[in-house]
């Protein structure tokens, strides 16, 4: 069995895949400098003849850099390109039924969840390895989601020890508003992948972090 990764602390980077090939791969070029603890690539492909091509190119910007890099909703393309892990949108019985091979495989398995304290207590009892909260605020990425009750994020710090990321709408302007709670990280995707300078973007975010946790 490989290896399990391991994912840490930190500012969790979202790509997304319907950006422009040369941009995207520019842009997270630059932003791996700066350590993300996680890459996931959103399952975003405006076609689908773009998906091995573009995750073999990822795979290589990242190549010895030791960041995991988890696919989006799609285990067999985990499997397939021998990503470090897997997450989905949603717990459901379709997806749960593929945790003991996904684990097996040594595979992460992350999830996004909400104000479901059920579904909250259904994924760690299912023994995914870190849950994602979304949406904090407002966003463009993350239209989908219902905003995130603060209470929700604090009871569920009670229930387990598993790394808890933030994500959705969180502007270095925003993270200030995250101090009563107690997580891991922060997802981000437009706040990195659109910036001027992802590097730097990601080193700000970290330092907001590392000062927001002081």
């Amino acid at each position: 069995m490989k290896e399990k990764a391991k994912i840490n602390s930190g500012i969790y980077l979202v790509i997304d895949p319907s950006m422009e090939e040369s941009t995207l791969l520019e842009s997270l070029e630059k932003a791996i400098s700066a350590k993300p603890c996680a890459l996931q690539i959103w399952d975003n492909f405006p076609s689908s003849v773009q998906v091995a091509p573009l995750i073999c190119k990822i795979k290589e910007i990242c190549r010895g850099t030791g960041i995991p890099i988890l696919m989006n909703n799609h285990p067999e393309w985990a499997e397939l390109f021998d990503m470090d892990g897997i997450h989905f949108d949603e717990l459901s019985p379709d997806h749960t039924v593929s945790f003991p091979k996904l684990k097996q495989q040594g595979k992460l398995i992350g999830v996004t969840i909400n104000n479901d304290l059920n579904l909250i207590k259904a994924a760690i009892r299912a023994n995914v390895d870190y849950l994602s909260f979304c949406s904090m605020f407002p966003s463009s990425t993350a239209n989908s989601c219902d905003l995130v009750e603060f209470e929700t994020v604090q009871k569920t710090r009670k229930l387990t020890s598993i790394p808890i990321f933030l994500a959705g709408g969180i502007t270095t302007q925003r993270i200030e508003h995250l101090k009563p709670l107690e997580f891991d990280g922060i997802a981000v995707v437009s706040g990195v992948m659109k910036a001027a300078d992802p590097e730097t973007a990601i080193s700000q975010y970290k330092q907001l972090l590392t000062d927001l946790k002081k």
